[in-house]
């Protein structure tokens, strides 16, 4: 169809021609009413923002010298978290003297990933920051 024939029917459908695809051959339009087609994709893309679903960053801390029951409830709170679908930071912590035997926290940190092996990926490697030890762990 020529274009001249697309403009008139568009033009006695009280709508507009609008052309999809410019480069195929022959180029692609359409006959759409202009104003019905924004509003329509403006309550799309609301709709898919409000089904969006936005990944929080939880942060968990533990001191060095955690308790094994202490550790369980920690553990179990960040499944709920990975589960909800958040990333989860966790925090080993040095106080005092406790910064001379680092080592100890790097094996904290291989035990936890180690018990979370079946909820959880380790995003981030082990990172000291200051006297905090840190990993990113998110749902698999």
């Amino acid at each position: 169809m020529s274009l001249s024939e697309a403009l008139k029917i568009a033009e006695e459908a009280g709508v507009d021609l609008i052309e999809i695809s410019p480069n195929a051959e022959p180029p692609v339009a359409k006959v759409v009413d202009w104003g019905k087609y924004q509003y329509q994709k403006m309550k799309e893309q609301q709709k898919s923002r409000k089904n969006a679903k936005t990944v929080e960053l939880k942060q968990m801390r533990m001191g060095l010298k955690i308790g094994a029951n202490d550790l369980d409830i920690k553990l179990r709170k960040i499944r709920e978290f990975l589960a909800a679908g958040h990333k989860v930071k966790i925090f080993i912590f040095f106080r005092g003297r406790e910064m001379a035997h680092q080592e100890l926290g790097y094996v904290m940190i291989d035990k936890i990933v180690a018990l979370l092996e079946n909820d959880a990926i380790l995003e981030q490697k082990p990172q000291m920051a200051g006297r905090n030890l840190s990993i990113v762990v998110r749902s698999k």
